[in-house]
């Protein structure tokens, strides 16, 4: 057992209310320069929807992530040694700034300068990386809140495999649904950046797992940027250098939060350290599609155990950390209650970024037949809790983005969901719990003391405790030399490349 230490990041998508603030506080922290223009190292998508940049999860045509041969042996997707050389020059799986979009201004000086006329002057919008004139033909958040549905939500990739009825009822004015997912990068384990990079210029930080780029042995291959399935590496054309988040590592040395999470209106962000097992990192990212989300997670270790914290000890992680990782957030909803789940787990990066999926209204017109029976207040929310299969959102949906097609993990995270929700119902409406609310909680897998603490840290947090912050050393910043891993060459823990020869 190797442990190391990982800041993850988790989001409550039933909480997101679109606002993009979040992307805002990030594009003027870091990305608010030239070259950088079109960089979103935070964008809230709609979904359904193509996402940022158009159709990134469509893995046919960008060839990101990693896939598993018949010996179980994983391979970047994008490449191998002999491909990887002849595309040094040419990548077709790059994606290009048309699926992105071309960075805009607007030539506010010809509204002052236009001569008089019996015209309003306009303000022509102009391209921010060549100068002219340009028609605007989409944005980061073109297709925010079912904007052009017809075009960009029936299009999206995780659509695929559900009913051809259900998707054409999803455009019916009684099912339109959608919800908003925030996306950063997700300092994977197993980051097939790391693996891609020719120049061996991205890194996974030894104490919290951050990966970054070091822009002096960057040589701008940009093969970063086609292998990361995310999508979440970029190509600065003003200095040639490949840029990604960072997860505001200079503000969590000091104890803050990242900028995307300090300033998130919906308080849908949660911070904190999760404690995994180097060691198994083959196995999570190795396994077989059905058991890759159960691999993930088995990997994640329990804060709480001796022979972990032993370990930890071990390897460098203090008392602190430790301290820290037994009150996150993260292993709360990821662990200890099952909550939370990892985006597109079956690209093999085994993604630290975790998601609470939303738990959408069953279709309207269930609901209005329910309350024709004149049935009973809780009769109705017991009645829904049987009728998940027919939420808005299909099961199906969910499942191709949180657990790589396994519907059963979506339907046992959305029951547990609701039977707090039905539980707090009852207890707030009817003053008092009877045995059949007790019942649905542990039809759900859950008890009430359980229930309570998942109320308590979804709707009542404080700062503190969304924000779980370990005391960062700034002595733990220099690679531990007493790590065997950590030599000439090392690309990270867990990452080595070979030495270069005579070196």
């Amino acid at each position: 057992m190797r442990v190391r230490a990982q800041m993850s990041m988790l989001f409550h998508l039933d909480k997101c209310i679109g606002c993009h603030t979040c992307s805002v506080a990030c594009k003027n922290l870091w990305t608010d320069r030239a070259g950088a223009e079109y960089m979103w190292w935070n964008n809230v998508e709609t979904r359904p929807g193509t996402g940022y940049p158009t159709g990134w999860e469509d893995q046919d045509h960008y060839k990101g992530g990693w896939r598993r041969d018949d010996k179980g042996r994983l391979h970047l997707t994008l490449q191998n040694k002999p491909t990887g050389i002849a595309r040094l020059f040419f990548n077709p799986a790059l994606p290009q700034l048309d699926d992105y979009y071309e960075p805009f201004t607007f030539r506010y000086g010809d509204l002052f300068s236009a001569p008089a006329g019996e015209q309003q002057p306009t303000a022509r919008p102009i391209s921010m990386v060549t100068g002219d004139e340009m028609e605007i033909a989409g944005g980061p958040n073109w297709d925010d809140d079912l904007g052009g549905s017809q075009v960009y939500a029936r299009n999206d990739p995780s659509l695929d495999g559900i009913d051809p009825d259900v998707r054409s009822q999803l455009e019916e004015i009684e099912r339109v649904v959608f919800n908003y997912l925030p996306r950063i990068c997700n300092h994977c384990l197993n980051p097939a950046c790391v693996a891609a990079c020719p120049s061996g210029a991205i890194y996974k930080r030894a104490e919290d797992g951050i990966v970054l780029v070091n822009e002096n042995k960057c040589r701008a291959w940009r093969m970063c940027v086609a292998a990361c399935p995310y999508k979440k590496v970029y190509y600065n054309w003003s200095t040639g250098k490949s840029e990604k988040c960072i997860l505001c590592f200079p503000r969590m040395e000091t104890g803050q939060a990242p900028a995307c999470a300090h300033s998130c209106v919906g308080r849908i962000r949660y911070m904190g350290v999760l404690l995994y097992d180097q060691d198994l990192i083959t196995a999570a990212a190795g396994a077989p599609e059905t058991e890759l989300l159960r691999a993930q997670l088995d990997a994640i270790l329990d804060p709480w155990d001796e022979r972990v914290v032993t370990a930890a000890n071990a390897a460098g992680i203090d008392d602190g950390w430790i301290a820290a990782a037994r009150r996150s957030p993260a292993w709360r909803f990821v662990k200890e209650w099952g909550l939370a789940l990892p985006l597109h787990p079956e690209y093999r990066t085994v993604a630290m970024m975790f998601y609470i999926p939303p738990l959408s209204p069953v279709v309207a017109t269930i609901e209005r037949n329910l309350t024709k029976l004149d049935l009973p207040a809780e009769r109705v929310d017991f009645e829904l809790f049987d009728e998940l299969d027919k939420a808005r959102l299909p099961i199906r949906y969910l499942a191709n983005l949180f657990s790589a097609g396994d519907e059963d993990v979506i339907r046992a995270v959305l029951r547990k969901m609701l039977a707090v929700r039905i539980y707090k119902r009852r207890q707030s409406v009817d003053g008092v719990v009877d045995d059949a609310t007790v019942a649905l909680l542990a039809s759900a897998g859950t008890t009430p003391q359980e229930a309570e603490d998942i109320y308590r840290l979804t709707t009542l947090p404080t700062v503190e405790e969304r924000f779980v912050m370990p005391p960062y050393h700034r002595e733990m910043s220099i690679e531990a030399v007493n790590d065997p891993l950590r030599h000439k060459g090392a690309a990270g823990v867990g990452y080595v490349t070979p030495p270069r020869r005579g070196a």
